[in-house]
């Protein structure tokens, strides 16, 4: 068996915490935060366990982690072996070896911990938040992407945050898709937008850049959206599906692009990008659907423009714009002229 070594520089509990920076906080990343404090476990290896592997015998010694995730910290570095770091979870052990195990807490476990973000406020009162989110940020925790989401930010510009469902997130834009989000800061106003959002009274606009001149001014698209029965990280047009529908609008022509404004009368997840691409007409560097990057765009063509809603409280209309950010405006300028 493994013999537990004697804790030091115990806590209340008994177990050893110590933080550690994170090496992004030694590089100087602008992301960078420190690790959260850690328990230190510490064993001998003695005769029974001679010749064990190193991951089994870690089971072991922290029997509520999965194997897994102790894998995991061996490739991280939070494994020693007399003092020196582990590099193999295949590695047999020899009694008398000095094991030192630092248990970071799992991804998942750290997915709603409020971590501070930068976050372009177009507007805020005590009940509402809207902002303007930008291509690269995750809305909610996922694998993948457990940290630095909009949710960790939430949760670390207000308090109350904690106590809502997804932290007030009513909806949300997928993570390359830039643009206008409206969050609740109070469970009246979280029960009120997601009322709101359901009976569609809530006002989303859109700006996208899509491949191909298209033949119309004006079309409507409306086709069930369901997950795509080939392949699970895409959604598709199916029978099966949820109802959706897309109003789209031809802004400008310009070459084999095309400049159009879509309104969402439903919320299914990538709707736009599943009913552009199911006409043919898929966003530019969407790849996921088929679209690829074209007039200096590399990540999907789409801005979340404009958002029309009533105040949940007061009842009051508010309406904001936002125009397409840097990385899509050189793009939208050249093909609208403008």
């Amino acid at each position: 068996m493994v013999a537990p070594a004697a804790p030091t520089e115990a806590g209340d509990d008994g177990a050893d915490y110590r933080e550690r920076p994170d090496p992004a906080t030694v590089r100087g990343d602008d992301q960078a935060e420190l690790t959260p404090a850690f328990e230190l476990r510490e064993a001998t290896v003695d005769e029974g366990m001679h010749g064990l592997r190193l991951d089994k015998a870690l089971v072991r010694l922290a029997p509520e982690f999965s194997r897994n995730h102790l894998q995991s910290l061996i490739e991280r570095g939070h494994v020693r072996v007399d003092g020196q770091p582990a590099a193999a979870a295949s590695r047999k052990l020899r009694a008398g070896q000095q094991l030192q195990l630092e248990l970071v807490p799992t991804e998942e476990s750290r997915a709603f911990t409020a971590q501070p973000l930068a976050l372009d406020i177009v507007f805020e009162d005590e009940h509402l938040l809207v902002i303007d989110k930008p291509a690269g940020l995750v809305v909610h925790p996922a694998p993948g992407h457990w940290s630095g989401t909009l949710l960790n930010g939430l949760l670390a510009h207000h308090a109350d945050a904690a106590a809502l469902p997804r932290a007030g997130i009513v909806h949300r834009l997928d993570k390359d898709t830039s643009g206008l989000m409206v969050v609740g800061k109070s469970l009246p106003a979280v029960t009120a937008l997601s009322r709101a959002i359901a009976a569609r009274d809530v006002q989303r606009h859109y700006l996208a850049l899509v491949h191909g001149r298209v033949g119309w001014d004006e079309t409507t698209v409306d086709a069930p959206v369901g997950r795509d029965p080939v392949s699970r990280v895409r959604m598709a047009v199916v029978a099966s599906g949820r109802p959706a529908r897309t109003d789209v609008r031809c802004l400008a022509r310009h070459g084999a692009v095309s400049a159009v404004a879509c309104r969402l009368h439903t919320g299914r997840t990538h709707q736009i990008r599943v009913h552009l691409a199911s006409i043919g007409h898929p966003l530019l560097a969407d790849a996921l659907y088929g679209g690829a990057p074209a007039l200096g765009v590399q990540r999907q063509a789409l801005h979340a423009t404009r958002l029309r809603l009533q105040h949940p409280l007061d009842q009051r209309w508010l309406e904001f714009e936002r125009p397409p950010p840097d990385d899509l405006a050189p793009a939208w300028a050249e093909v609208t002229g403008g």
